[in-house]
């Protein structure tokens, strides 16, 4: 759950937008149907399993086209879900209701779906003391939502952006002039409490990564034979990361490596909506 703090100053702006894209002038359905205020309420149901994921960022669509708009949850954020379960049930105004309706579920179906992707990738890494991490491939505009979600899902985030943190590829080790120049310059700019992280693609650039004195070594791409013999080279004088079109039908790549990180961006640019709906919007007194 996000802080006030964090909700109003990160987290408002962007559903507001996104209410702004819906509804550009009026909601020219509703009001077609609704001219005078109805008080009413309407079942949030979920149509499959999963982990669920959202569930204030879904309620803050209303109450910020009408702060009466009230959420009784019967689930929380983590919780597993099942298909046909009720969920919460929501009053306010009906107009209200329907004018948020496609955004606060675009928001849940969406946070839900990547929570319980990266649920049954943390999974398959229980037990290993490898780290699952996500990486900035998210949807535009939609980072502060994706990454929490990834957290509810039982992952951890990578870096938020790139003011968060150090971490060199292959475009910035092309810049430089080489993975040594890269790291000595970016110890020499950094503040020093920042860790130096830099992405290598084959055995001398990993090397040159540990004889430069890099923080994290992140193998990207490398064979599983490659990266056991790139474990040995690092013996422990930096954090490896493993990364490159990591997803849940490939982690057996990871077998018999003792790692500190496994990174995937599928965690959050393929991981499916869960199908969620509200329904039976009905009058109140």
């Amino acid at each position: 759950m996000y802080d006030q703090v964090t909700l109003k100053l990160n987290v408002d702006p962007w559903i507001l937008s996104a209410l702004k894209e819906d509804i550009t002038s009026e909601d020219v359905s509703t009001n077609s149907v609704m001219p005078h205020p109805q008080a009413g309420e309407v079942d949030l149901i979920c149509k499959e399993d999963g982990i669920i994921c959202g569930l204030q960022v879904f309620e803050r669509v209303f109450t910020l086209l009408d702060e009466k708009t009230t959420v009784e949850f019967l689930v929380q954020d983590g919780a597993e879900v099942h298909k046909g379960q009720l969920m919460a049930k929501v009053h306010g105004d009906i107009r209200t209701l329907l004018c948020g309706e496609r955004t606060a579920l675009n928001y849940l179906q969406r946070m839900s779906g990547i929570a319980t992707y990266t649920h049954s990738v943390a999974e398959l890494l229980k037990g290993t003391g490898i780290k699952l991490l996500d990486t900035r491939k998210t949807t535009p505009n939609n980072r502060i939502f994706e990454k929490y979600a990834v957290r509810i899902g039982g992952g951890n985030n990578h870096r938020y952006n790139l003011t968060d943190g150090v971490l060199l590829k292959d475009n910035h080790i092309g810049a430089a002039g080489g993975v040594k120049q890269a790291v000595t310059m970016a110890k020499e700019y950094a503040p020093f409490v920042r860790k130096i992280e830099i992405e290598v693609e084959n055995l001398d650039m990993v090397r040159e990564a540990v004889e430069a004195g890099a923080d994290i070594i992140m193998l990207d791409n490398m064979s599983h034979d490659t990266m056991k013999e790139a474990l040995n080279i690092i013996d422990g004088r930096a954090e490896v990361e493993i990364s490159g079109n990591i997803t849940k039908e490939n982690l057996e790549k990871l077998s018999g490596l003792s790692v500190d990180y496994v990174s995937s961006g599928a965690l959050t640019h393929s991981a499916p909506i869960m199908d969620i709906s509200l329904k039976n919007l009905h009058p109140i007194e």
